[in-house]
């Protein structure tokens, strides 16, 4: 197995600029990764975007993952504690042809499987940063239920208002929440 190749130059500004603060990094397949603590996003975030050096000025999606049931637990010394919901950020930057994957880890305090929110599932919103993250971030606070913190219009995207859950949770049923059981099935014979 090879060596990960964690020389990504801007991994050495963003420790340089934040001294202190508790960073996790890794590398697939010539990606590379950087894990910020939630508390500490929209300052890494501005930095990436604003420094001369970085220059990311392209935010190309912001996306969600839950790593229920993950084979690989998270560290608990990693930013977030591991966490079983992350929200994913791909920057880009044009002048100095660099892809970046910027990663929050976030742990849910209780057990949310309805439309009530959790308290611990917020972060920073960067639309100030980027305004293109003002859609891809509804669209994540839609299917998992993570609260942008400042998100100008925090509304659902591609669900109703009243929907009764987050749909691209893991512990989501497959068959849903009684969407589907009102409506009759029509196989080949009755068609």
């Amino acid at each position: 197995m090879a060596k990960p190749n964690l020389d990504h130059p801007t991994l050495a500004l963003v420790k340089q600029r934040f001294v202190g603060v508790k960073f996790l990094a890794a590398e697939f397949r010539g990606q590379t990764t950087l894990v910020v603590p939630a508390d500490k996003l929209h300052d890494v975030m501005a930095f990436l975007r604003d420094d001369s050096a970085c220059a990311y000025n392209f935010l190309s999606d912001v996306i969600g993952v839950d790593y229920l049931n993950y084979p690989a637990k998270g560290r608990s010394d990693a930013p977030g504690g591991g966490g079983r919901f992350a929200v994913i950020y791909m920057l880009v930057s044009h002048e100095n042809n660099r892809r970046l994957f910027v990663k929050v880890m976030l742990n849910p305090s209780r057990d949310t499987r309805g439309i009530e929110q959790d308290p611990s599932l917020r972060v920073a919103s960067v639309c100030d940063l980027w305004p293109g993250a003002e859609w891809p971030e509804r669209e994540v606070f839609d299917m998992y239920g993570i609260r942008f913190d400042e998100h100008p219009d925090l509304r659902r995207i591609l669900t109703w208002e009243a929907y009764p859950a987050h749909p691209l949770r893991k512990d989501y049923p497959l068959r849903g929440r009684g969407e589907r059981e009102g409506y009759r099935v029509v196989g080949r014979d009755s068609a």
